[in-house]
C-alpha cells in the first residue's frame, strides 16, 4: 500500500550564519516557508534577509539569543513552525531541546533525543560503540574525574595522550601531552576551557597516534529501520583541532576498506537507534586499522563535499527523513563521481597560531559559481565579523573529474576570492593547495606543523610589477578626482585643474611613496612618474617601465606594463592599497606607518590580540618570570589564548584580573626584562 507523507509548510532554523542561509536555499526549493530568529547583533544578517519571517532572540552573546531553547520554542509555536532545523553548533546536540519539541508537537529535523544523549558525551559513546563491536583506541572514559585516576590512566595507557572534553567538539577542550610532567597543567587548563564552552569539564583519556588520519563516514538513517552510508571524506588537515580543508572521497581509500567502515558506520548508526544525517568520526592509521573517535549527531559543516561526490542534497533528506518518508536511495543506488574539496575561508591569521580575527569586511568578491565552484556563505560585503560567534566567513567547494583536477580548480578559485577589511586565511589556503606533500597525498593530522615552514613562508617582497600597477591606479585616480575638481570650478579649462605633467616652468613628474613589508623590514619607495602622451614612465629601483591604462567595469585597473597586459583589482583601506593581482595579494602603505612595539626604557608590554575575557593570572607584580612561562589567560571567541613571556624579566605591574573584559591591544601588563 502507497503510504503518502506530508511535507512541511513553514520551518524554523535555529541557527545564524551560513548553515541557516544554507538551510534556507534547500527549503525554499522545496516550498517550504522559512523562520529565521537574529541576535541584537545579527539584525541586519543575510540570513534575516532571506527568511520569510525573522524574530529577535536578544543580545548579541549566545547564551542570551541562541542558546535560548525556550524562546525558540516559543516561537516556533507563535509563528506556526511545524519544525526546527538546528544546523551545526549551538542547540543542535542537544537532547533536551529535542524532547522540548517533540513534547510541543513540533518535528525535529535531527535524530531521536536519545541518539543525541547516548552519542553527547564521548567517553559513554565510546563504551557504547565498544559493546556494538566498533573499534575503540585505547584509553580511559570512566567516571571518576579525580586528577590522580586519571594521570594514573595516561601513564598507564603511555605517552603521548590525547585529554578530551566529553561533550561538545569544534577542537575546544582537547590538549596533547607528551609526558607525565606536563599531564596535569594540561589537563586543568583542558577542563577549564571544556567547562566555558559546554558547562561540563568532564574529559576522557585516550592514546594519541603521532601519524593518523582523520577520515568521517556520512550516514543517513529513516524511521523504517534503514541506513545506508554516503561514503567518506577526509578531514585530515586541521589546527587547534580544527579542520581546515576536506575532501571527498578520500584519498588512496580502496573500495574494500570503504565499505568496511561504511557498514561500521551504519552498525554504529543502528546500534543507537539513530534517524536522520549523522557523522562517523574514525582515526584511520597507517596500517589501515580504523577506530571510532565519536559521533557528530547532527549535519557537518563539510556536508557540501559530499553532496558534491554524490549529486544528493543532504539538506532536502533530512526534511524528507523528518517528515517520515523512507530514504531516498538505498545503498547500491549510491556512486562516487569525481572529486571535491572544501577549504573554510577564516577571518584569522594564521601567522599569529591562527588567531581569530574581527572587522568590517570593507570589500569581498568571490570566485564565480558553477558546477565546477560552489560558495556557502551568510555574509555580505559591509558586515562585520565580531567576537560573539565564529569567525568563519564563508566555505568554498570545488568539484572536478579527479583529485588533480579539483585541486587545480582549487587554486584557481582561491586567487580569485578578495577580502579587505579582516586579516584571513585565504593566503594560507593557497599555499596548502599548492603544496607538494598536500598534492602527494601525505596527508595526516600533524601535517601542518610538519609542513609550517612551506605553508607559512615569509612574505615575499613586492614586485616591480606590482608597484607599476600601484603607481598607476593612484594616477587614475587622481586624474579622475582633478577631472571631477574641474567641472565643478568656474574656469574647467584651466591648466591647473590638470595633473597631465604641464607645469610652468617645471619638468613634467610626479613623486610618489610607497611603503612595502618583507621579512618584517619596512621600506620607503620612492618613484619617479614622468608623464608621457601614451601613459608614464616610471622610474623605480633602477628600472624603468613604460605603464599605461584604464578603469574597465566594477573598477577593474586594466594595465599594459611594458607590453604586458594585465588586470588587478586596488582597493584602497586604513591608508594602505591592497592590490588583488596575478593570483595573489599584495599591500602597500601609501605613506610610512609608525610600526609600534616595545619602548625602548626597558619596560616590556603584552597586549590582548583580540577582545576578550582575562579568565586567569598566573603572576602578580614583583615575580621572576622567564621567557615563554604563561602570565596570564585570555578567553576570546569560545577559545582560551595564552599570554607568555616573551623574554626572561620581572612582572612590573598586571594591569588586569580575572573576569575583566580587555579590548584589542589593550595593555594586559607590563615587566621589565632582565
Amino acid at each position: 500500500m502507497l503510504v503518502e507523507y506530508k511535507m512541511f509548510e513553514k520551518i524554523l532554523i535555529a541557527n545564524r550564519g551560513e548553515i541557516a542561509c544554507r538551510v534556507m536555499r534547500t527549503a525554499k526549493k522545496m516550498g517550504i516557508r522559512c523562520v529565521a530568529v537574529y541576535s541584537e547583533a545579527d539584525a541586519n544578517a543575510m540570513h534575516v534577509a532571506m527568511a520569510d519571517e525573522a524574530y529577535y532572540l536578544g543580545p548579541a552573546p549566545a547564551r542570551e539569543s541562541y542558546l535560548r531553547a525556550d524562546l525558540i520554542l516559543e516561537i516556533a509555536q507563535r509563528c506556526g513552525a511545524q519544525a526546527i532545523h538546528p544546523g551545526y553548533g549551538f542547540l543542535s546536540e542537544n537532547e533536551k531541546f529535542a524532547e522540548d519539541c517533540e513534547r510541543a508537537g513540533i518535528a525535529f529535523i535531527g535524530p531521536p533525543a536519545s541518539a543525541i544523549e547516548a552519542m553527547g558525551s564521548k567517553s559513554a559513546a565510546k563504551l557504547i560503540m565498544e559493546n556494538a563491536g566498533v573499534p575503540l583506541v585505547k584509553g580511559y572514559h570512566g567516571d571518576d574525574q579525580s586528577e590522580a585516576v586519571l594521570q594514573r590512566a595516561a601513564d598507564e595507557i603511555g605517552y603521548p595522550v590525547l585529554i578530551k572534553a566529553t561533550a561538545g567538539g569544534g577542537g575546544k577542550g582537547m590538549r596533547q601531552v607528551w609526558n607525565s610532567a606536563e599531564f596535569s597543567a594540561a589537563l586543568a587548563s583542558c577542563k577549564r576551557e571544556a567547562a566555558n564552552s559546554f558547562g561540563d569539564d568532564k574529559v576522557l583519556v585516550e592514546k594519541y597516534l603521532t601519524k593518523p588520519r582523520h577520515v568521517e563516514i556520512q550516514v543517513f538513517a529513516d524511521s523504517h529501520g534503514q541506513a545506508v552510508y554516503l561514503f567518506e571524506r577526509d578531514c585530515s588537515v586541521q589546527r587547534r583541532h580544527q579542520k581546515v580543508i576536506e575532501e571527498a572521497p578520500a584519498p588512496g581509500m580502496s573500495d574494500a576498506l570503504r565499505a568496511q567502515m561504511g557498514e561500521v558506520a551504519c552498525q554504529a548508526a543502528r546500534a543507537i537507534g539513530y534517524v536522520g544525517a549523522g557523522t562517523i568520526e574514525f582515526l584511520l592509521d597507517q596500517d589501515g586499522s580504523f577506530y571510532f573517535m565519536e559521533m557528530n549527531t547532527r549535519l557537518q559543516v563539510e556536508h557540501p563535499v559530499t553532496e558534491m561526490i554524490t549529486g544528493q542534497d543532504l539538506v532536502e533528506w533530512q526534511l524528507l527523513v523528518a517528515s517520515g518518508e523512507p530514504l531516498p536511495l538505498a545503498q547500491d543506488e549510491l556512486c562516487i563521481n569525481g572529486h571535491a574539496f572544501e577549504v573554510r575561508v577564516y577571518a584569522e591569521d594564521p601567522d599569529q597560531d591562527f588567531l581569530p580575527a574581527t572587522g568590517q569586511l570593507k570589500h569581498l568578491r568571490t570566485p564565480k559559481t558553477s558546477k565546477f565552484v560552489r560558495i556557502d556563505t551568510g555574509v555580505r560585503e559591509g558586515d562585520s565579523v565580531s567576537i560573539h560567534y565564529d569567525p568563519m566567513i564563508a566555505k568554498l567547494i570545488v568539484w572536478d573529474k579527479d583529485r588533480v583536477s579539483a585541486l587545480a580548480r582549487l587554486r584557481n578559485a582561491l586567487a580569485d576570492y578578495q577580502v579587505v577589511g579582516v586579516t584571513t586565511n585565504l593566503k594560507f589556503l593557497s599555499h596548502l593547495a599548492a603544496n607538494q606533500a598536500f598534492i602527494d597525498e601525505d596527508i595526516d593530522t600533524g601535517f601542518i606543523a610538519r609542513n609550517k615552514d612551506e605553508l607559512l613562508p615569509p612574505a615575499k617582497p613586492v614586485s616591480d610589477e606590482v608597484l607599476a600597477l600601484a603607481s598607476l591606479y593612484t594616477m587614475l585616480k587622481r586624474d579622475a578626482e582633478a577631472k571631477a575638481q574641474a567641472a565643478r570650478s568656474r574656469d574647467p579649462h584651466s591648466p591647473w585643474n590638470l595633473i597631465t605633467g604641464w607645469r610652468l616652468n617645471e619638468d613634467n613628474y610626479h613623486h610618489l611613496l610607497f611603503v612595502r613589508e618583507h621579512d618584517h623590514v619596512r621600506e620607503e619607495l620612492a618613484i619617479q612618474l614622468h608623464f608621457r602622451p601614451e601613459g608614464y614612465l616610471l622610474e623605480l629601483s633602477g628600472t624603468e617601465l613604460q605603464v599605461s591604462g584604464d578603469f574597465g567595469p566594477d573598477e577593474e585597473l586594466r594595465a599594459n606594463i611594458n607590453g604586458k597586459r594585465l588586470t588587478a583589482q586596488v582597493v584602497e583601506h586604513d591608508h594602505s592599497l591592497i592590490i588583488f593581482a596575478l593570483g595573489d595579494a599584495y599591500r602597500l602603505g601609501v605613506k610610512a606607518l609608525s610600526a609600534g612595539g616595545d619602548s625602548d626604557d626597558g619596560h616590556g608590554r603584552l597586549s590582548a590580540p583580540m577582545p576578550g575575557t582575562v579568565i586567569a593570572v598566573m603572576v602578580k607584580a614583583g615575580d621572576a618570570v622567564q621567557k615563554g612561562q604563561a602570565l596570564l589567560v585570555l578567553e576570546a571567541m569560545k577559545m582560551e589564548h595564552t599570554i607568555a613571556a616573551p623574554v626572561d624579566g620581572v612582572v612590573a605591574e598586571v594591569l588586569y584580573q580575572a573576569g575583566d573584559q580587555v579590548q584589542g591591544e589593550a595593555e594586559l601588563l607590563r615587566f621589565e626584562t632582565v
